[in-house]
This record gives C-alpha cells, structure tokens and sequence, in this order.
C-alpha cells in the first residue's frame, strides 16, 4: 500500500468521528485553528482534508460561519 498524504490520513480520521456519531449531523467541526493545533499540521493541510469531506458530501461550509457534518 503506497503512503498516504498527511490531508488524507486526517480527512479519514475526522470521517471516521462523524460516522461514529462524535460530531454529529448539523454539528460544527472544530475552527481551522484547533483543527491545525489537534493534528500539528499547516492550513493548507486542514484546507485540503476540508475539501476532501465536502466534496464526499460529508460536510457543508458557511462562510464566516464554519464547517458543519451535512444533515
């Protein structure tokens, strides 16, 4: 199995938080900044594990407002 991208391996465990009911539908994900603190990563690293759960549907982002678990 190749290595993973760092984005990856943390978009999978956030997944994995969500199906497990930890954040739950309509709940908001942590800000961009604890996200970074939590897995010691840069913004563009999180930026990207984002863009990985919106685009499977996973989540919705409001602007200015947040990422939240899609319903």
């Amino acid at each position: 199995m190749p290595p993973r991208y760092r984005y990856e391996q943390i978009a999978d465990d956030l997944a994995g938080r969500i199906a497990s009911g930890e954040f739950a539908p309509g709940a908001k994900l942590p800000s961009r900044r604890e996200l970074i603190s939590h897995y010691g990563v840069t913004e563009p690293v999180i930026d990207r594990a984002m863009q990985v759960l919106r685009i499977k549907g996973m989540t919705e982002t409001l602007p200015g407002v947040g990422v939240f678990v899609a319903e």
